[in-house]
């Protein structure tokens, strides 16, 4: 596509759902018909997804003209509404697989008619040829359509080796052979189904309909017609049906549907609760804050059908080696069949014969699945559990990092400051009293750390709100000063009272700011002008999971783990060592992280960032992988991320890795099944023992246990003890592929 038509104004974009897609080769096939039409500027086809995007007009009779070889069925893509009325039946198994079992019926009979009446019979044919023709009439006519046209896949090939089988009179086998086939894609649609249900089970977590209070009245309002700014009432019980904001109540909310969390978080007034999770215990009231389109479940479910569609390394290692495969099985059939009746005097039936099992035998149904199916079903098991991977290559990248930074703050550390140190330094004083004191200066603060104190003073039911304070003012860069019962009191760093010789800043009090300084807290000193009373310390908490989690990746193989942050070198050496990273960059501005994560790419080539997605946006997009943390409660975090953590959980990113490793392991052992029974099956020519038989059932043995191979991705469990081997390469360059 030139760039100009890349670069399409995307508002001509329709999306359409696809029913009927058997395999990737019927999918890009597809995709090639829909750019011909005449209105049609692009298309593309999102074979994970069964979804297709159609740039230009085309109405659904021309795009199902266009599938009409593979019996394709394209309805507009549903609104929450539509979908909701319009219910799916399901379709009884004897319907939905009619033409196959009625195919079947004729065979059966044709083996009958062969057992009494004999292969002269012309019952006995006509029955076979009737299997054939009710089993394989979709794909005789598009194998024909594409012989005329000179197009070889996987259906050119058994339609040809069906045609030679019928001319050498081989009934029985031909017609086995093309059950077997159906047999194959039935099962390869099968695969994808079960591996697509991971992603149309999202679709099912978040309510239709919500209880909204407007003017004072209750009613049960469809999500579609809910606005921002409604009032939903959520009862204890039920499922939360839109993104908001807490105005009244308080409960319990299990949120495992979106951020993979398995214990339920505590939500009160102001606290942002989400679509699709569960209110366990009180009433809540919600403001509406997003539309139905626009809540995080449908963001996801969005950004995960994408991804889907993103095609790995792998697969386009698998289309580029299709593209030169099926001519060159067709050249050796041809030559199979040809040379050793040509140059060795042998029987043509007999070789004839053989030529049409090579067709048969390379088919590359194993093959052209082996990669989509546990790509679906690796996104798909990482969205369930809180992680949204933004497409094939990330995932592919994830198992090749050899560096991970990290930002500090919200990332290794939660990102509130707690007070970790309080200490009288005048023993007579009373511990309560005189933190109330100081905290009725810092109620009055607007200082970052005034929050950690008050919220110290709450844990200890101390009172400070109702203390009077008088001539209150900040110190300009030191601290603040306010009168309290006459008395003026300072609160502030230790410099502040430095300068104030009768304050009795000793040694002493210097050994102790110091010895806290060097743990890498932030150390304030309160007192009058005459004496220091007490000494606070505050810090930005490092994460319970944070030393855990840096430990898994080192086991795992990542051989650099690095700490990025804007605070002093003496805080962040303290965090670097209680959290087990390799290495820590201090004072650093948002360029200057860049240029660290620049510098360990030169290093390490695969590199990955986690941060917040805010202010980290800048080293996230130069990282071979951006994992952002909170995906949930961030729209940046989902635009400008590969990899999202949703619930802010760093132990998900060991599982992530893990996830990736096992995918990339599964579908290289089922390229090389996939490769090897071919060639295993090849082998069989040169004895003269191979038969369609015997060619068709390794197709579709090799097909079935690479599809159930590729689903086991979709059970992969965090806790799962059985770790991975480090890849040492992607595929990219494995396969010494340009992306």
């Amino acid at each position: 596509m030139s760039e100009g038509l890349a670069k399409m104004d995307q508002t001509d974009e329709s999306i359409y759902r696809v029913e009927g897609f058997s395999c990737a080769n019927c999918a890009g096939k597809f995709e090639s018909n829909v750019k011909k039409l005449p209105d049609v500027h692009d298309a593309k086809v999102n074979f994970g997804a069964s979804k297709i995007s159609v740039y230009g007009s085309a109405t659904i009779e021309e795009l199902e003209a266009a599938g009409a070889f593979e019996d394709l069925k394209v309805a507009p893509e549903k609104t929450t509404k539509d979908h909701d009325s319009q219910k799916e039946t399901p379709v009884p198994f004897y319907k939905k697989h009619s033409t196959l079992l009625y195919s079947l019926l004729f065979l059966i009979f044709g083996f009958i008619s062969m057992f009494v009446n004999g292969n002269d019979n012309i019952l006995t044919p006509l029955l076979f040829i009737t299997s054939m023709l009710v089993g394989g009439s979709s794909m005789l006519k598009t194998g024909l359509q594409n012989l005329i046209r000179l197009e070889f896949d996987m259906r050119t090939l058994m339609t040809v080796a069906v045609i030679g089988g019928v001319i050498i009179g081989e009934w029985a086998e031909v017609a086995i052979v093309v059950i077997l086939f159906a047999l194959s894609e039935a099962l390869e649609r099968f695969s994808m189904e079960r591996a697509r249900q991971s992603i149309s089970s999202l679709m099912n977590i978040a309510p239709k309909e919500a209880l909204i209070r407007r003017n004072g009245h209750e009613m049960t309002v469809h999500v579609n017609d809910i606005e921002v700014g409604d009032i939903m009432v959520v009862k204890p019980g039920q499922k939360i049906a839109m993104d908001g904001v807490i105005v009244d109540g308080y409960s319990a909310v299990n949120q495992a549907a979106i951020t993979g969390e398995s214990v339920p978080v505590g939500k009160s007034r102001d606290d942002e609760v989400f679509a699709g999770t569960l209110n366990e215990e009180g009433l809540l009231e919600v403001k509406i804050t997003k539309l139905v389109e626009d809540t995080t479940i449908s963001k996801i479910i969005h950004l995960v059908e994408e991804a889907q569609g993103e095609r790995a390394p792998a697969q386009a290692f698998i289309d580029k080696f299709a593209k030169y495969y099926t001519p060159a099985i067709m050249v050796i059939a041809l030559l199979v069949a040809v040379m050793p009746p040509l140059f060795f005097g042998a029987a043509w039936s007999t070789w004839v014969y053989q030529g049409l099992a090579v067709l048969v035998v390379g088919c590359p149904c194993a093959l052209v699945v082996s990669t989509p199916i546990s790509i679906v079903s690796a996104i798909g098991n990482a969205a369930k559990k809180g992680v949204l991977i933004k497409g094939g290559v990330h995932l592919e990248e994830m198992g090749g990092l050899k560096a991970i930074a990290f930002d500090k703050t919200g990332t290794l550390t939660k990102g509130v400051p707690v007070v970790t140190d309080y200490q009288l330094i005048d023993d007579s004083l009373d511990e309560k009293e005189v933190l109330s004191i100081i905290s009725a200066l810092e109620y009055r603060s607007e200082h970052p750390l005034a929050s950690a104190i008050i919220k110290e003073a709450e844990d200890n039911n101390v009172p400070y709100t109702d203390i009077p304070v008088e001539d209150f003012y900040s110190v300009t860069g030191k601290g603040i000063q306010g009168s309290i019962n006459g008395e003026i009191y300072y609160i502030g760093k230790p410099a502040l009272f430095n300068e104030m010789e009768a304050s009795g800043f000793s040694s002493t009090v210097e050994d102790k700011v110091k010895a806290l300084q060097d743990q890498g807290k932030t150390v304030m000193i309160a007192g009058t002008g005459e004496s220091i009373q007490a000494i606070i310390a505050v810090a930005d908490e490092v994460r319970e999971s944070s030393r855990e989690v840096i430990g898994k990746l080192h086991q795992a193989g990542i051989r650099k783990t690095v700490m990025l942050t804007g605070d002093n070198r003496s805080t962040a050496r303290a965090i670097g060592e209680r959290t087990g990273v390799t290495d820590v960059h201090s004072e650093l501005m948002p360029h200057e992280k860049l240029d660290v994560i620049r510098q360990l790419k030169t290093e390490y080539d695969h590199v990955g960032m986690v941060g917040d997605g805010v202010n980290d946006a800048p080293a996230l997009a130069a990282s071979t992988v951006g994992i952002a943390m909170g995906g949930a409660g961030t729209d940046t975090a989902l635009e400008t991320a590969d990899v999202a953590l949703m619930g802010d959980d760093l132990r998900k990113l060991p599982f992530t890795i893990k996830l990736s490793r096992k995918t990339l392991n599964i579908i290289k052992a089922n390229i090389a099944f996939a490769i090897g029974i071919k060639i295993i099956a090849l082998l069989l020519v040169i004895p003269g023992w191979l038969t369609l038989w015997i060619a068709i059932l390794s197709d579709m043995g090799a097909t079935l246990i690479v599809a159930l191979n590729g689903m086991r991705l979709m059970r992969v469990e965090e806790d799962e003890a059985e770790d991975e081997p480090v890849n040492k390469n992607t595929y990219a360059e494995t396969l010494k592929l340009e992306n």
